[in-house]
């Protein structure tokens, strides 16, 4: 009996002493940061897209073609972006051009396709043959980089709401990208946002055109037969209104108000970054930049990946409030 009752008390006294021992440290897997600026890396968010893994694509023949998703990235990466450009400014391209084509593909713009190849209605794009033409003896190199922005961003894309976003982009802007709604409908993350890119780093960047005022006259009535050009030239020009991004928003011409978008597709202008000044007999269009100005610049793109931003951050800043997200696995 007495054994038993200090067997016992042995055993309390080790039970106690254990719990004054410090407890093993847990490992805990290391968590991807996240800042307003820097989306967290994919892998934190998957899955939160499901998705094809497979688009068809309209051709310029008219044909459809089915290609795997990242197989037609490689020749919309290709065709949108200098091989050359800085890694995180393919990566960023890449992840745009995702998102851009499963944004169409949850449409109905072309049919049974889900996305076609002319630039100016979708996404340009090349297949092999085209890349080896361009690329020449650099072909090697240039695919290998195409491949690698492609490769290691490969299911990611930006999300609104858990759908894909409309990822606009276009090549260079002056100091400022363009709001959506002065060009299309208003999207809340395609607003205008400070872009780096200068003359010093985009070819380029300055065009003019200078235009005979019966040659002006006849084109700007061609689109608005109530403008009046009854005065001297020089009466000509009114107003020229510019929106926060510091575009021509409009310009009174024969005292008719005329959109900027209007009057770029008129005279075939780089951008609507322009000033418009009649003089020595002539009407003259300075403009800065190249393309519509929605989205992500790829010129800025490139200037922010030079200055050590990566792809993230470079997608954060022009598609503000969006988040980079990945397909399901069910559905790569």
């Amino acid at each position: 009996m007495r054994k038993s009752i200090l067997l016992a008390g042995v055993s309390l006294l080790l039970c106690w002493l254990i719990t004054l021992l410090p407890a093993p440290a847990r490992t805990v897997p290391p968590q991807p940061e996240a800042t307003p600026d820097s989306p967290a890396e994919t892998a934190a968010v998957l899955p939160v897209f499901s998705g094809p893994a497979a688009l068809r694509v309209l051709l310029a023949d008219g044909t459809i073609a089915e290609m795997a998703l990242e197989d037609y990235l490689l020749g919309v990466v290709a065709a949108e972006m200098p091989a050359d450009f800085p890694m995180d400014a393919l990566k960023a391209q890449a992840v745009a051009a995702r998102s851009y084509a499963l944004y169409c593909a949850g449409g109905h713009k072309h049919g049974e396709a889900d996305v076609c190849t002319d630039f100016a209605c979708c996404q340009a794009w090349m297949d092999g043959q085209a890349r080896e033409a361009r690329w020449g003896d650099a072909y090697t190199r240039c695919a290998a980089r195409i491949e690698s922005a492609v490769r290691e961003t490969a299911g990611q894309l930006l999300t609104w709401e858990g759908a894909p976003v409309f990822a606009a982009f276009h090549s260079s802007s002056a100091g400022a990208t363009e709001d959506c709604g002065a060009v299309w409908n208003p999207v809340p993350y395609l607003r205008s946002v400070p872009s780096p890119e200068t003359a010093e780093n985009v070819p380029n960047f300055m065009s003019s055109l200078r235009c005979a005022p019966l040659d002006f006259r006849d084109t700007i009535l061609s689109a608005c037969p109530e403008a009046d050009f009854s005065g001297p030239e020089e009466s000509w020009l009114g107003e020229l209104r510019r929106d926060e991004s510091g575009r021509a928003a409009s310009v009174v011409i024969g005292g008719t108000e005329i959109r900027g978008t209007e009057l770029r597709r008129l005279f075939s202008l780089r951008s609507t970054a322009f000033t418009l000044t009649y003089s020595e007999g002539a009407f003259m269009f300075t403009v800065a930049g190249f393309g519509h100005g929605v989205g992500m610049s790829q010129y800025g793109a490139a200037v922010m990946a030079e200055e050590g931003a990566d792809y993230r951050t470079i997608l954060a800043h022009y598609y503000p409030g969006t988040t980079l997200a990945g397909i399901a696995d069910d559905a790569a």
